[in-house]
């Protein structure tokens, strides 16, 4: 159980700490393949809607129905999956979109044109940097739990978000390194933003553990799903839309649902 809570540690250090990637591919020449960005991240939502529906939630649902009985648990699991989103969507409407990393559009085209003055560039990549943290303590409470259940399942998942974090590090280095000059400063902002993610998985596994159970787990895994659903639609495919070809968001999507059904089939 031990190794199993320090694999599921390692695997949510290593997604939310990706940031740092897009902190560094901030300050690479000619900026980003923007057509691979698209594809990467419709693949990230393909993965996440594939596994979030067809894995996280049957399993939820299992678990909930051998507690509760079928009706009893298919009505929790269904009330915990809208939670989810309810959750993800209540943190999305306390961010003003001004400072929500996921409302943001052409950052780097906009901070190689006349940029605006480096004090509100600066508060910009701050704020940024804060709302990646708010959004990313509930992804790595996810990621957590997923790996904990099953390392097979989460594997892919934690991929899926590394990606989906990188232009999240991105939007918060760009304006921070054309307010200050300072490549170190906009990278470890970036780096330190997506700490949100290991932290939210430690901090709520040592709350959740002493009054876990089977009922428990089965509510967290089904909102769980809904949460990552949410992700998916509200931030990856309008974000591979934006830097990409319309059918290049959806051809990554449906790559990343292949993917994640040839990886789960490979497991049985």
């Amino acid at each position: 159980m031990d190794q199993n809570i320090l694999l599921a540690f390692l695997l949510t250090l290593l997604a939310g700490l990706s940031t740092g990637i897009g902190g560094c591919v901030a300050f690479l020449k000619g900026h980003t393949n923007h057509k691979f960005l698209s594809l990467s991240l419709g693949f990230s939502a393909g993965v996440m809607i594939y596994v979030s529906m067809i894995e996280i939630f049957a399993e939820a649902r299992e678990a909930l129905c051998t507690e509760l009985g079928t009706r009893a648990g298919s009505w929790a699991c269904v009330a915990a999956f809208f939670g989810g989103i309810l959750i993800s969507a209540i943190i999305d409407r306390l961010i003003p979109s001004e400072d929500n990393p996921h409302e943001l559009s052409g950052l780097e085209e906009e901070s190689g044109a006349a940029s605006p003055h480096p004090a509100r560039l600066m508060r910009l990549g701050v704020f940024t940097a804060l709302a990646i943290a708010i959004h990313n303590f509930p992804e790595g409470l996810a990621t957590f739990v997923a790996a904990l259940q099953n390392p097979g399942v989460a594997i892919p998942v934690v991929v899926a978000i590394a990606i989906h974090n990188i232009p999240e590090g991105i939007a918060v280095a760009v304006p921070i390194y054309q307010a200050t000059g300072s490549k170190s400063k906009a990278f470890c902002h970036s780096f330190l933003s997506g700490l949100a993610e290991p932290v939210g998985a430690l901090a709520g596994w040592l709350i959740l553990r002493p009054i876990m159970s089977d009922t428990l787990f089965g509510l967290i895994f089904a909102s769980i799903a809904g949460i990552m659903v949410f992700i998916s639609l509200d931030e990856l495919l309008p974000a591979a839309r934006e830097y990409g070809e319309h059918h290049l968001s959806i051809y990554g999507l449906i790559s990343g649902m292949a993917v994640m059904a040839i990886s789960l089939l490979l497991f049985l």
